[in-house]
């Protein structure tokens, strides 16, 4: 099942608003909705949207402050200016009876859309089988990063894993390690990361373990690495491992699945390089969803909220270059300007989240509007047992301590 979905076209007149008139439209129907309603905006939203926001976060963030003010305030109606897996998350986290509506249906995430729960189901049996070949006595741990479909947090969930943020990926890792929900057996253990290669290959290199290469979305196969990548395209293609062999699966402790980011793949180690050329006293920052060699070239790697928590703390007269997505980069120009700390983006080319960037103040309004008539439109509503199986392994890591540290160079961020 893929997250892009069809969404109908909107009536002419929301085109023909002026941005004053939009605004003025959206706030007058929230203060007609009230109490009943929060609007939650992710952080690569434009300006434009997220002014509209109640609230402001990373997904996981988002999807908790929904559930939270569902409980205390009543509110039955969560407006996600986000991209469906977001949306799906809050649906997971939330009372039955809260609405979860995401403004335009069509605002899925390609990364998430990489792991289709077919493909992994496949991929689980075909590793398995591999394994059981070669004689392996062990046990597979699955993790799933936020970034993926209700669908294979689920399948996470009913197999003894757990999901993970960018913020306590090394965490979920340390607890997989240790055996998961069966900690302390004398075992083998083996994690399957879905769906991004790139955060689970630099958070295995923080763990410790030695890593395949990794500049492209390809599998990469390295005898002397404990990680290798299962590419599905590979597999639908006619290699039965998705472009592994069999000594690969022995060898790794932790298998990457072939999905990426469109927004943080544009961050190149060719960037890093030219700045410590040119300005060796610039700060690089970036977020770990980067290839391992942009993320070896950076000062600091780490979560949304920790990108935002380190500029917020960075000394005046400080010069900072980032890798992430273009809105929120824009927004921390602007307030790091106010105290005198410049900020930039690690790439001159526009990394836009371009799903996100579906969510607009047209549909936004439209929205509001179904909704003030009593019609509630493109409610995102997870099935009753794949929301038990994501919530078991959502769960999991909500039941983790985590560690409040970061580390430079190989920086993966710790703690949100």
């Amino acid at each position: 099942m893929k997250l892009t979905q069809w969404q109908p076209a909107l009536p002419d007149h929301y085109w023909r608003l002026s941005p004053d008139e939009l605004d003025e439209a959206i706030e007058e129907r929230r203060r007609e909705l009230g109490e009943s309603l929060v609007i939650l905006g992710h952080h690569y939203q434009s300006d434009e949207v997220v002014r509209h926001a109640d609230f402001t976060g990373d997904s996981f963030k988002l999807a908790q402050l929904a559930a939270k003010r569902a409980t205390a305030s009543g509110a039955n109606r969560i407006i996600f200016c986000g991209v469906h897996f977001m949306a799906e998350s809050a649906d997971i986290l939330t009372p039955d009876e809260v609405q979860v509506v995401l403004p335009d249906l069509a605002a899925g995430c390609s990364m998430a859309d990489m792991a289709d729960i077919d493909d992994v189901i496949d991929a689980w049996d075909r590793i398995h089988a591999s394994l059981d070949e070669a004689g392996w006595c062990g046990r597979i741990v699955p993790i799933t990063y936020m970034n993926s479909t209700a669908a294979i947090k689920a399948f996470v969930g009913e197999h003894g894993g757990a999901v993970c943020t960018s913020s306590n990926a090394r965490d979920v890792f340390a607890w997989a390690m240790a055996g998961g929900v069966e900690p302390g057996a004398d075992e083998d253990i083996k994690l399957l990361f879905l769906p991004d290669q790139h955060l689970g290959r630099n958070t295995a290199a923080a763990f410790g373990f030695k890593t395949d290469g990794g500049t492209g979305v390809s599998p990469v196969s390295d005898a002397d690495g404990e990680t290798c990548v299962y590419d599905p395209k590979k597999t639908r293609q006619g290699e039965s491992l998705g472009g592994l062999i069999g000594a690969d699966l022995v060898r790794s402790q932790v298998i990457l699945w072939a999905g990426h980011c469109s927004v943080h793949k544009l961050f190149r180690p060719e960037h890093c390089d030219q700045l410590r050329r040119s300005e060796p006293d610039v700060s690089i920052l970036v977020h770990p969803e980067c290839s391992k060699e942009v993320v070896d070239r950076a000062d600091l790697a780490g979560s949304t909220e920790f990108i935002i928590r380190a500029i917020d703390e960075a000394p005046a007269g400080s010069k900072w270059v980032i890798g992430t997505e273009v809105h929120l980069v824009h927004r921390l120009v602007q307030r790091a300007a106010q105290r005198g700390v410049l900020v930039r983006s690690l790439s001159e080319c526009q990394c836009m989240c371009t799903t996100m960037n579906r969510i607009d103040e047209p549909h936004l309004l439209w929205t509001l509007d179904q909704l003030a008539q009593g019609e509630v439109v493109n409610r995102v509503s997870v099935e009753r047992e794949e929301r038990a199986g994501a919530l078991t392994a959502l769960e999991r890591m909500l039941a983790l301590k985590t560690t409040t540290q970061a580390t430079p160079s190989l920086a993966v961020e710790l703690q949100a």
